[in-house]
């Protein structure tokens, strides 16, 4: 589903993603880890096209999606969340839903004035939409709590709510469980294995290794910008580049 081949991010005289290649796939839930700083969110922007590619190519559903913006990918089913909740504190958890839907016919003046009714029908779908999310993220008795209001991790819960309103085929989350408690992390849990049970792709940014280990089907590990692991979890945790990516080499520990 996802495919990333040989791209390339340089700051200056900073290479921050060297020529990484990995292929997704049709995966559940794909975990991408690696130390502080070694590239994994600036990756995450390329791919979903808040940072553009020096090199290289980036595929989603075998569409070339490369140099396009966000908003377009999003409208072609990848959608993702940030490691700083993005709600809108001032509005109701519900109206954030609503808000985050799609291509609104009241959103275009025409049909305000000369399709009335088809905005009348499309805002109660959304409404009946956002209703079932709220249920299926555990939020529904704080539907009309102000978003701001709302704990961190709830507030991570509601932006995953708002990413679902665009009916995505894939999901990339960066650090998910980072902030919240460990209730709240089974709760995240259990949504994410109902997603793909639904078809949907998860792709993730993680410390929490144990989470990885339990719900992720492949990792990728990154260090110091470049791919140097591809493989099963449980493979990882053997793997002598991702043991010396975490802890150092022994002759600089000594």
């Amino acid at each position: 589903m996802l495919r990333v081949e040989q791209v390339t991010k340089r700051f200056g005289g900073l290479t921050a993603v060297d020529h990484i290649t990995l292929n997704v796939g049709d995966t559940g839930i794909t975990g991408l880890i690696g130390p502080n700083g070694s590239g994994k969110t600036t990756l995450f922007h390329m791919i979903t096209g808040f940072y553009t590619l020096d090199r290289g190519r980036i595929y989603f559903q075998d569409r070339c999606i490369s140099g396009r913006p966000p908003h377009t990918i999003s409208r072609q089913g990848m959608v993702r969340t940030f490691q700083h909740t993005r709600v809108l504190p001032f509005m109701t958890a519900m109206d954030n839903l609503l808000s985050a839907a799609p291509d609104q016919a009241g959103e275009r003046l025409c049909s305000v004035f000369f399709r009335p009714g088809r905005i009348r029908r499309e805002e109660e779908a959304h409404r009946e939409r956002a209703k079932e999310i709220l249920e299926f993220v555990h939020l529904t008795p704080l539907s009309h709590q102000l978003a701001g209001r709302l704990s961190f991790g709830q507030q991570k819960l509601l932006e995953i709510g708002r990413v679902l309103m665009a009916r995505p085929r894939m999901i990339l989350l960066d650090e998910p469980t980072a902030g919240i408690n460990p209730t709240l992390i089974r709760h995240l849990v259990n949504i994410l294995r109902g997603l793909t049970a639904r078809g949907i792709r998860i792709f993730l940014i993680e410390h929490n290794m144990p989470l990885v280990a339990e719900i992720c089907e492949k990792v990728f590990v990154m260090d110091s910008g470049r791919l140097i692991f591809s493989g099963l979890p449980a493979e990882a945790r053997q793997d002598a580049r991702v043991i010396e990516a975490y802890l150092g080499r022994e002759d600089r520990a000594a």
